[in-house]
């Protein structure tokens, strides 16, 4: 169902929603998380889409911001989408006009679920607003996506240097698969030391440098970045030891292949990570991650291009 409410305010969306849920027979306590979404107009479906997918794992509220520019008049229209389409969750969509635009926080407020986590995320560009700073400050939990950014190494650059515990990002979750077959293939014998590296992708994807860091931080080894214009994500990971190199690659589709010596080839399925695959990771942890903390503030230091930072972890 959804239901359209036009030049309203939140507390009248509040009062709708507690109709709706009455006459449906929902069950609000059912609902283990709020999801604050802060999405550009054009972005508002994909991520819509994405958490109702992951809604199915963790049933929430879905309250959408989207700051509509081009019109002076102030108001708020709101969307509410409830049963078949919300997935296992309750979505809302507000679409701020005017001065509204510059107070989106204040109309969330009185939308969220009580006594349950707050989580935030920004499906493409980092906050940057007052109004969206303070949303920041409400989570628990936030989540970027640097890979969707405009300059996704420059935004990777901008969360160095204003790293908080409780965030994460969707180019970290991005590479989980890669990283634990590159650890599984280092939990076998001969536990050799791992000399060198190569990793191989994508030239602008985040998650290649990340993959990297992550590497040159847990093995303290020289770790080598090799960039491929228009290439899949990452493509593939060297570790050099002494008895030989240990291979993934994947150039192209949902298929790699694993080399190791001594041993035959092993083929992986190893597709692309979806979003809702990835947003449905991140809403199962919200307690903050200290492996891709120290890969961020700590192991980019150690690659080619990146300089050490002075993390201020409050801002």
């Amino acid at each position: 169902m959804i239901v359209d409410l036009a030049n309203t305010t939140s507390p009248a969306i509040a009062k709708r929603l507690v109709k709706l849920r009455d006459e449906g027979g929902a069950v609000a306590l059912g609902r283990v998380l709020t999801l604050v979404i802060v999405a550009a107009p054009e972005d508002i479906e994909t991520s819509v889409e994405a958490a109702n997918a992951a809604s199915r794992e963790h049933p929430c509220r879905v309250l959408v911001l989207s700051a509509e520019e081009g019109d002076t008049d102030t108001r708020l229209d709101a969307q509410i989408r409830v049963g078949g389409d919300a997935g296992a969750s309750e979505v809302v969509v507000l679409r701020a006009y005017g001065e509204l635009v510059t107070h989106i926080d204040n109309l969330v407020i009185p939308l969220l679920l009580p006594d349950t986590p707050i989580v935030a995320w920004w499906p493409r560009e980092l906050p940057t607003s007052p109004a969206e700073k303070a949303i920041v400050d409400l989570a628990q939990a936030i989540i970027t996506d640097t890979v969707e950014s405009a300059d996704p190494l420059g935004t990777l650059q901008k969360l160095r240097e204003n790293h908080r515990p409780q965030h994460t990002d969707l180019a970290w979750t991005r590479a989980t698969v890669w990283r634990g077959l590159l650890a599984a293939t280092l939990d076998q014998p001969p536990y050799e030391s791992v000399t060198s590296a190569i990793v191989e992708g994508d030239s602008d994807h985040p998650s290649l440098d990340l993959v990297a860091a992550w590497l040159a931080q847990s093995l303290r080894c020289p770790v080598e970045i090799r960039r491929v214009e228009g290439a899949q994500a990452v493509t593939r990971v060297v570790l050099t030891r002494a008895d030989g190199d240990i291979e993934i690659s994947r150039p192209s589709g949902a298929v790699a292949t694993l080399h190791q010596p001594n041993q035959p080839v092993h083929t992986i399925s190893l597709p692309v990570r979806t979003l809702r695959e990835c947003l449905a990771e991140e809403l199962r942890r919200l307690d903050p991650d200290e492996v891709y903390a120290e890969v961020l503030t700590k192991g980019l230091a150690r690659l080619d291009g990146w300089n050490a930072v002075s993390t201020r972890g409050n801002h």
